[in-house]
């Protein structure tokens, strides 16, 4: 930037100063990063906020490196410490004064994305005041961990260093989505997996130690896309969001955070029709079928996000809108385990719930179970315990819940679904199809007919008579039999089920409890 006549010469060092900062700087390290497929951490933060609305923090930096590296070229290479980082605002043209966003970012260009001394102290002062000011997050954390080669601050652990505590001590707070693109390892790592949400590019390898770190501890050398690939941390349950590139993956951030920034704009003009919803249920109860059409014909057009799709699909969570309000969704999906509930399914469900409660999100449950997953193998999975988390997770809702019972709603898997019992939610409904009971029917028939069946000598005749008392006990297990004895709140149209949902929710308190939201001891 050319010098005005009347110019002072500190603004003029200043301008010079800030200019080294940006990317038209450093072109080579950006012509590299691109030519890798990436966007560089100015140009994703670009991308995520508002025009004019970025305040940062620390621009100046350097890597705490003086005494191996002349100064300024310490400035002209380690701009930010590898960190980027301040306030901004996110939506602000769908949310207005409550899109206030911290964003940080990692710089790949700038030493690997590593942790130096200097940016630890960065994100200490990000972190306080992200409490203080109660700003959602948005955090950026490619990297390959922390940094030894930082000279300018004696140390010999390290471990005093306070950011991990105090970003993990914002759980709960205020809602955080981390982005990992391409390599993120050992402290990285960490703030990624302290978000509530991850969102990773298909490229990414995330790991609680890079390459170097496990040929240290003398486990081999490995290369870093065989860390922690795309392809073993979605279906394990690590991810929550996995997309193409950083394009999309700073689209996804967008939306992920607008669910907790408030309602967004909406009129009750043609919205999708829900009389499909009357067919997407099969009546056999053997019969599966996707539930995800079913969420996103009830939601908001274009509102739904489906999280951690790949990990216990036989449960699905989701964030969503109804007339512009976010919501939580669990649904159980039939196409997997037969829509049990599972260990896993049960952590997926249960952390889901403390999100939802955490931040205010009402909960919407899509009931079509045939109760906990039983059996040997499966209680070697810890089952008792991590089943009960789900319960001890609804128990502590203080956000309102309704539940709907699509198809089936059997045993304890069913009560866990619904907060613990049919009565807990603010309103429970079924579909006309559906059915209710304390086990599976068919299951139950053979339990309480045991004697009576084994008296029959004939396999085919003892299993027509099994079928026999099965289709009685379907007769009695009606959501319109229930329904009469006020087990359920009442049997609706499929169709009716959004408008019945959003005026409940419109007649709700934000919590329906006069209690305030507790902590509790976690069953696993």
């Amino acid at each position: 930037m050319s010098q005005s006549p009347e110019e002072r010469p500190d603004l003029t060092e200043l301008r010079r100063r800030q200019e080294l900062t940006l990317d038209e700087a450093r072109r080579e390290a950006v012509a590299r990063r691109h030519q890798r497929g990436g966007r560089t951490a100015r140009e994703n933060l670009e991308d995520l906020i508002d025009p004019g609305s970025f305040v940062e923090y620390g621009r100046y930096a350097i890597a705490a490196q003086r005494a191996r590296f002349d100064t300024d070229d310490l400035i002209s290479r380690t701009p930010g410490d590898g960190l980027i980082a301040g306030t901004a605002t996110v939506n602000g043209e769908l949310f207005g004064e409550n899109s206030r966003c911290a964003v940080l970012s990692y710089d790949y260009t700038v030493l690997a994305g590593t942790q130096g001394a200097v940016g630890h102290l960065k994100k200490d002062r990000l972190f306080e005041l992200i409490e203080k000011m109660k700003l959602p997050t948005i955090f950026f954390a490619e990297g390959g961990g922390g940094r030894p080669g930082d000279t300018d601050f004696p140390v010999v652990s390290a471990l005093q260093v306070r950011a991990f505590a105090l970003w993990a001590g914002l759980s709960g707070l205020v809602p955080r989505v981390a982005i990992v693109k391409g390599r993120c390892f050992a402290g990285n790592a960490v703030i990624a997996g302290c978000a509530d949400l991850i969102v990773a590019t298909e490229d990414s390898s995330l790991g609680m130690g890079g390459p170097a770190m496990i040929a240290g501890g003398g486990l081999g050398e490995v290369a870093p896309d065989e860390v922690g690939p795309v392809s073993v941390q979605e279906p394990n349950g690590v991810l929550d969001l996995v997309v193409a590139d950083e394009a999309e993956a700073t689209a996804a951030a967008k939306k992920l955070v607008g669910y907790f920034q408030g309602r967004s704009p909406w009129t009750d003009g043609g919205e999708s029709d829900q009389a499909p919803l009357r067919e997407m249920v099969p009546e056999r109860e053997r019969r599966a079928f996707d539930v995800r059409p079913v969420i996103e014909t009830i939601a908001d057009p274009d509102s739904v996000t489906l999280l951690r799709e790949k990990f216990a699909p036989e449960l699905v969570t989701a964030l969503a809108r109804i007339e512009g309000r976010p919501v939580g969704v669990i649904a159980n999906d039939s196409r997997h385990m037969a829509g049990t509930i599972t260990s896993d399914s049960a952590d997926k469900a249960a952390r889901f719930l403390q999100l939802c409660e955490s931040f205010g999100l009402p909960v919407i449950s899509l009931v079509d179970t045939p109760g906990f997953m039983v059996g040997p193998a499966h209680e070697q999975t810890a089952l008792v315990r991590h089943t009960s988390r789900l319960l001890v997770a609804g128990a502590a809702l203080t956000v309102p819940l309704i539940s709907v019972i699509l198809r089936r709603a059997y045993g304890l898997g069913a009560q866990a679904m619904v907060g613990g019992s049919l009565h807990e939610p603010l309103l429970t409904v079924a579909w006309p199809s559906a059915h209710l009971g304390p086990m599976g029917l068919e299951g139950a028939v053979r339990l309480a007919m045991r004697k009576d069946l084994e008296a029959i000598a004939d396999e085919e005749e003892r299993e027509k008579r099994v079928r026999e008392l099965t289709a009685l006990a379907e007769q009695n297990a009606r959501a319109m039999n229930a329904a009469q004895l006020f087990e359920i709140d009442d049997v609706i149209d499929p169709a009716e089920t959004r408008p019945v949902i959003a005026s409940t929710l419109a007649a709700a308190p934000e919590r329906v409890s006069e209690r305030a939201p507790h902590r509790f001891v976690d069953t696993w």
